[in-house]
C-alpha cells in the first residue's frame, strides 16, 4: 500500500478509478479510516466527482468500522450526486446499514428499490441474520418463494439465499421449511455444494432430527472440518454423546484437524459421559497447537473438568484465561458448587462482582446451589433477596427450587413447605420432589405425604417418588405403609428407571446396567464384584435391601443390591486400571444409599479415590469417607 499511495500522490489529477483503487485497497488492508478520509479529501478538493464504484468502496469502509454517522453522510452525498439509482450502490447500502445495526433503515432502502436482484435479497437476508432477526429472515425468504419474488430473469434462489434460510430454520427449529429447502436442493441439483449441504445437515441437527442429519453427512462426497463439526455438534445437542465421541474418533482417523467448534462439542460430550481421557486429549491438543484460549473454548474446558470431578484443573483453566465473561464465571461457580466446594464458589462469586462482571440468572442458580451443598442457609436467603433487589433478576422456578433445597437440607422442612405455598409462581413437580427428598432425610411423614400428593396432582408420579415415600414410612417404622406403596407401584405397572453407570477406559465409554450381563467382560466383572462385596463385608458392610429392585423376590434382594450398576462399573475399573488410579464414574440417576455406603468402604479397602457424578452432584470417595457432608 505504501508504494500504491506513493504512485497515487504523484499523479497531478487522479481520476475516479484511481481513487476507487486506493479506497478499496485501504479498506482491504485494514485501514478503512484512511479510506474514508481520502474520500472526504476527494469531495473537498472537488476536482473529480465520485462515481458509483467510489460510493460502494466507501460504504464498505464504513461497514468495516460500523461507522453509522459516516455511512449516513456518504448516503446523503450519493443522493446529491444522483448515484442512488445504481443497483450496485443500493445493494452495498443495504449491507452497510445492516453491518451498523440499523437493519430497519436497510429494510427501508430495500423496500424502495424499484427492482430487486438476487444480490439485494441476499444482502437483506444476511443483514437480518447478522442482527439475529431470524423470524424476519424466514418471512423474507417466504416472500422470495412467491411467484416473481425475485425480478431477475425469474431466478428464484441461489446458494447464499438457501444457506441463510437454513441457518434461520435451525435457530427457530423450523423443520417444515428446512425440509422444503432440502427437497428444493435435491430437485434443483444443488447437492454438490459442500457449504450448502453442511448447512442442511446443521439445520437438521439443530431441529433435533439427528438421524436425517447423519444421512446427509454420509452422502457428502467430501467432508471438511465444518461438516464433521456440524455433525458432532448435532449429536451433542441431542445428548447422543456416545455417538458424538465415536464420530470424533472417526474424524481423527480421517486425519481432519478439529477446529474450535469441534472441540467445544467434544468437550461437552466428554463432560456428560465423564470421558476424562478424551477431554484431556482435546486440552493437550489445544496446548500443543498453541491455540488461543478463547472465552468459548476456555468455558467449555472449565465445564468439562468440573463435570469430570477434576475441579482443580477447572480452576487452573479459569485462571489462565486471558478474557473471562459472565459464562466463564458462571461455569466455575457451578463447577465448584457441584463438587462440594460451596465456600470457594461463593468466594468466586464475590470476585466476579469485584471484577465488575454482572451475574445473570444462571449464575445465581450456581450460587444458591453452593449455599445448599454446604448448608449456608443465612447466606442463601441473602443471595435470593439480593438477586431481585440489587440486580433486577426476578426468580425463576429453578431459583425457588434451590431455596427449597437449602431449607430442606438444613432440616427446616416446615419453613420450606411454607416457602413453596408463598411462591409468586406456581410450583412444579421438581420443587415438590425436592421437598419430598428432604422429608425422607428428616423422616417427616406429614409434609412428605403432602408433597407426594401435590406431585401426583401435577403429573403421574414416577418410580422415584413412590420409593421416597416408601422409604419415609420404612424409616419411621411404618413397614405396612411402606409395603402398601410398593404394592401400588407393582399394581400400576410403575417400574424403577434403569440405572446406568458409565466408565471411560482408553477413550472408550463403557456402560453398565444393574444386573446386566451384556458386557463383553461380564463373567470377569461379576467375579470381581463378588470378591469386592466379600472384602467390604469384612469391614461391616450390610446390604440395604430397601434399595433392591421393586419386583425382586425377598431372597433375591441382596443379590439385586450387590449388582447395581455402580458396583459393576467400580469392579470393572478395579480390574482394568493400575493400582492407585482414580476411578471416575457418571450415573444417570441419584446414587442410592447402599451404593454410597459400599463405595466409601471400597475406597478404603482398595486404597482408591473414586469420583461418582450422579444427576444431583459429585461424590468424592477416599479412604472410607465421602466429600459430601450429607447424603441425598
Amino acid at each position: 500500500m505504501d508504494y500504491a499511495l506513493s504512485v497515487f500522490h504523484s499523479i497531478p489529477q487522479p481520476n475516479p478509478p484511481a481513487y476507487n483503487i486506493i479506497i478499496r485497497g485501504l479498506t482491504l488492508h485494514h485501514s478503512p479510516r484512511q479510506a474514508i478520509l481520502l474520500f472526504k479529501q476527494m469531495c473537498h478538493d472537488n476536482v473529480v466527482s465520485p462515481d458509483h464504484f467510489t460510493f460502494c468502496a466507501v460504504f464498505k469502509a464504513c461497514s468495516r468500522l460500523r461507522a453509522l454517522p459516516e455511512a449516513q453522510q456518504v448516503h446523503a452525498k450519493a443522493i446529491k450526486c444522483g448515484i442512488m439509482s445504481s443497483e450496485l450502490v443500493e445493494n452495498t447500502l443495504i449491507h452497510v446499514y445492516a453491518a451498523c445495526d440499523a437493519v430497519e433503515v436497510a429494510r427501508r432502502v430495500f423496500d424502495k428499490m424499484p427492482e430487486r436482484g438476487i444480490v439485494a435479497w441476499n444482502a437483506m437476508l444476511a443483514g437480518y441474520a447478522k442482527s439475529g432477526c431470524w423470524d424476519e429472515v424466514v418471512g423474507l425468504f417466504l416472500r422470495m418463494k412467491e411467484p416473481h419474488g425475485v425480478n431477475v430473469n425469474d431466478v428464484r434462489f441461489d446458494d447464499v439465499s438457501l444457506i441463510i434460510a437454513l441457518s434461520a430454520c435451525g435457530r427457530l427449529a423450523n423443520l417444515e421449511l428446512g425440509e422444503w429447502i432440502g427437497d428444493y436442493i435435491e430437485a434443483n441439483g444443488r447437492s454438490r455444494n459442500l457449504t450448502l449441504m453442511t448447512s442442511l445437515l446443521d439445520m437438521y441437527g439443530k431441529c433435533g432430527n439427528v438421524d436425517k442429519a447423519r444421512v446427509v453427512f454420509d452422502q457428502l462426497e467430501r467432508r471438511d472440518v465444518v461438516a464433521w463439526s456440524a455433525m458432532i455438534s448435532g449429536y451433542s445437542q441431542a445428548n447422543r454423546c456416545s455417538e458424538a465421541l465415536d464420530l470424533f474418533h472417526e474424524m481423527q482417523k480421517a486425519n481432519v484437524e478439529p477446529n474450535e467448534v469441534t472441540m467445544v462439542s467434544v468437550l461437552y460430550s466428554c463432560g456428560v459421559l465423564g470421558a476424562m481421557e478424551t477431554g484431556k486429549w482435546v486440552h493437550f491438543y489445544v496446548r500443543r497447537k498453541k491455540l488461543k484460549l478463547t472465552v468459548t473454548l476456555g468455558t467449555a474446558l472449565i465445564d468439562f473438568y468440573a463435570k469430570c470431578g477434576s475441579i482443580e484443573s477447572a480452576v487452573e483453566v479459569f485462571e489462565k484465561m486471558p478474557v473471562k465473561n459472565v459464562f466463564s464465571w458462571t461455569a466455575i461457580i457451578h463447577g465448584l458448587a457441584s463438587n462440594g466446594e460451596g465456600k470457594r464458589a461463593l468466594e468466586f462469586f464475590h470476585l466476579m462482582k469485584e471484577s465488575n462482571v454482572e451475574p445473570n440468572d444462571v449464575t445465581f442458580i450456581g450460587v444458591l446451589s453452593a449455599c445448599s451443598h454446604v448448608g449456608l442457609v443465612k447466606e442463601g436467603r441473602a443471595v435470593f433477596i439480593s438477586m431481585s433487589k440489587d440486580f433486577g433478576i426476578q426468580p425463576r422456578i429453578e431459583h425457588y427450587g434451590c431455596m427449597v433445597d437449602i431449607l430442606g437440607r438444613a432440616g427446616l422442612i416446615d419453613e420450606a413447605f411454607q416457602f413453596i405455598n408463598n411462591m409468586s409462581i406456581e410450583p412444579n413437580v421438581v420443587v415438590w420432589r425436592t421437598l419430598l427428598a428432604s422429608c425422607r432425610a428428616y423422616k417427616n411423614v406429614l409434609v412428605g405425604e403432602e408433597s407426594f400428593r401435590r406431585i401426583t396432582e401435577l403429573e403421574p408420579a414416577h418410580s422415584g417418588d413412590y420409593i421416597l415415600l416408601s422409604n419415609i414410612y420404612a424409616l419411621v417404622g411404618r413397614s405396612e405403609d411402606a409395603l402398601r406403596v410398593r404394592s401400588q407401584m407393582r399394581e400400576m405397572g410403575i417400574k424403577k428407571s434403569p440405572g446406568c453407570t458409565m466408565f471411560e477406559l482408553e477413550g472408550v465409554v463403557h456402560e453398565f446396567f444393574s444386573e446386566d450381563d451384556g458386557h463383553s467382560h461380564s463373567k470377569e466383572i461379576y467375579m470381581a464384584t463378588e470378591e469386592m462385596i466379600k472384602r467390604i463385608k469384612s469391614l461391616g458392610y450390610e446390604p440395604n435391601i430397601a434399595d433392591a429392585r421393586i419386583d425382586a423376590e425377598e431372597e433375591d434382594k441382596v443379590v439385586s443390591v450387590s449388582h447395581h450398576s455402580e458396583k459393576l462399573a467400580i469392579a470393572f475399573g478395579l480390574i482394568k486400571t493400575k493400582a492407585g488410579a482414580t476411578i471416575r464414574l457418571s450415573k444417570n440417576l441419584r446414587v442410592c444409599i447402599d451404593c454410597h455406603n459400599a463405595t466409601k468402604l471400597i475406597s478404603k479397602v482398595y486404597n482408591r479415590k473414586i469420583i461418582v457424578r450422579d444427576r444431583n452432584r459429585f461424590h468424592h470417595f477416599e479412604n472410607g469417607s465421602c466429600s459430601c457432608n450429607d447424603f441425598w
